[in-house]
């Protein structure tokens, strides 16, 4: 085993240690990592949410148990594995031991250890990004073929994980037209590779079609909700966050692409950044959607400042720009990881709200961020749904309804009971089970001021009653409630099957 493989091997050790010790015990699991849980149960080739890569993997996760710790080892591994693509690409780049070591460090110490303790489509979306980028160097380097269908795969998976990824063709390709190596477009090879994937994308494209294309309405209902929120000059704020202790590196690569000779080939790399920068802030996009463009910009420049470094006194520099990474991790840790307690937060916000970590996407200041608070609550909603489902007769009859999918997700996750609770909200739409007769109906509602629904609900039944709440709060679903009721007077289902059919109609 080679000196280079003995470093790499203990990256990749310390990426997953991390990983695991930069969530405290007191929060839960967040709220869309519920719900992708809960696609393993319905696998199908899309979802209204995100593409259906996220349920092969939580079949896995399924397989292997459902436990925690599987949930977490998938983002964790695809961080990792970013990890290696770039140390791949630094070899590619024929970068020495220092460049290596370096382009480690900043990808280890950067935001992707926030995004990687998260089980969502974002990890391997970074992934993808980096691979693919690493598959364009790779082909504009040897100009093989082989490179142009292993892209078209890379892409594929990119894009049946998140439609991001779409974003990286429409900044890559004007800047590759800008660029002498625009002849690589001519290649015919080039365009059978684009009907392979084509072909391993065409699937999901047909879900989308045969469903009305539901990516149109949730991108269109982001935007009125979430993203009208998005302030441009904070998105490019936001930019040198992600990877601050990079961001030296990242400036020297951009100064090689224009002027370093051993980069010439790649130069277009330079109009890239600038032109997929440009599509996100168009679209007002979310900050954290770029972060996949940087990681080949480190491998770039970390290439670059070993050769500038080998000389005379800036061989001092070295070890600097090695050590600027792990500065800036100290204050990442304190602030970026959900690893105080919720308490701790509540008392301290000064540096949060300085941040603007305390703001959430209906634009408002909170006790924690939104993403913390998005991870407690769950386990207490599961447990007290489980209790009231106990004492029910006719459990098989009982729906438990709930008003979004995080609340389903959670308590068909915790529960003991072997609950199938479902909404009106997201991919739980498409997931009732009509063939029971429904006779009673627990129904967790989200709080927002005094609620009328005894008053609308309990006709219905022959018992109505309001059976717990969340109390944490510092949840983002503090106050949500339970209500059970029992005995049905009526068909509950023709009003379920009408409320499916009007939402079904809202999302086309």
């Amino acid at each position: 085993m080679t000196r280079k493989t003995i470093i790499l091997i203990g990256f990749i050790f310390l990426k997953f240690v991390l990983q695991y010790l930069l969530i405290s015990h007191e929060y839960d699991l967040q709220r869309d990592e519920y719900l992708h849980l809960d696609q393993a149960h319905h696998l199908a080739w899309g979802y209204l949410s995100v593409p259906p890569v996220t349920s092969w993997i939580s079949y896995i996760i399924f397989l292997l148990g459902n436990a925690v710790f599987w949930v977490k080892f998938f983002p964790a591994l695809f961080g990792a594995l970013t990890l290696v693509v770039v140390w791949k690409t630094i070899e590619l780049l024929k970068g020495n031991l220092y460049a290596l070591v370096l382009g480690a460090t900043c990808i280890l110490f950067s935001s992707l250890l926030r995004l990687n303790t998260l089980y969502q489509p974002n990890s391997l979306d970074v992934l993808c990004w980096t691979a693919f980028y690493y598959v364009i160097i790779q082909y504009v380097t040897t100009e093989k073929p082989k490179w142009a269908f292993i892209g078209a795969i890379v892409f594929s998976l990119g894009f049946l994980n998140k439609y991001n990824i779409i974003f990286l063709l429409i900044g890559l390709l004007p800047a590759l037209l800008l660029s002498k190596q625009r002849h690589i477009l001519t290649q015919k090879k080039l365009y059978l590779a684009l009907i392979l994937g084509l072909a391993l994308i065409l699937p999901n494209l047909l879900w989308q079609y045969r469903n009305q294309f539901p990516i149109v309405h949730h991108m269109k209902e982001l935007a009125e909700t979430q993203l009208v929120n998005v302030d441009r000059i904070d998105f490019l704020k936001e930019q040198l966050l992600f990877f601050i202790g990079s961001f030296l590196v990242i400036l020297a690569a951009l100064y090689a692409l224009l002027f370093y000779k051993s980069f010439a080939k790649y130069k277009f790399f330079f109009a890239n950044i600038i032109f997929t920068l440009a599509v996100f802030i168009y679209f007002k996009a979310k900050a954290y959607y770029a972060i996949g463009l940087y990681p080949v910009y480190i491998a770039f420049g970390a290439v670059f400042l070993s050769q500038i470094l080998n000389t005379g006194w800036r061989h001092y520099l070295k070890p600097v720009f090695i050590i600027i990474p792990l500065l800036f991790f100290i204050p990442m840790y304190n602030l970026a990881f959900p690893n105080k307690s919720p308490e701790y937060i509540a008392k301290n916000p000064e540096k949060y709200k300085k941040m603007g970590m305390l703001r959430w996407e209906d634009g408002k200041d909170h006790d924690l961020p939104q993403d913390f608070a998005d991870m407690l609550g769950w386990k207490e909603l599961a447990r007290k749904t489980d209790s009231v489902y106990a004492l029910l007769p006719n459990k098989r009859e009982t729906l438990v309804l709930c008003d979004n999918y995080g609340q389903a997700g959670a308590i068909n996750y915790y529960t003991k009971k072997g609950i199938k609770a479902v909404s009106f909200n997201a991919d739980y739409v498409n997931w009732f089970n009509l063939d029971v007769y429904y006779k009673n109906l627990i129904r967790i509602k989200t709080y927002e001021g005094k609620s009328t629904e005894l008053q609308e609900t309990g006709p219905y039944f022959q018992t109505s009653a309001i059976a717990g709440e969340i109390t944490n709060t510092y949840a983002r679903e503090y106050k949500t409630t339970i209500f059970v009721f029992t005995n049905a007077k009526v068909n509950i289902n023709k009003k379920i099957e009408a409320e499916i059919k009007e939402e079904k109609n809202y999302n086309k």
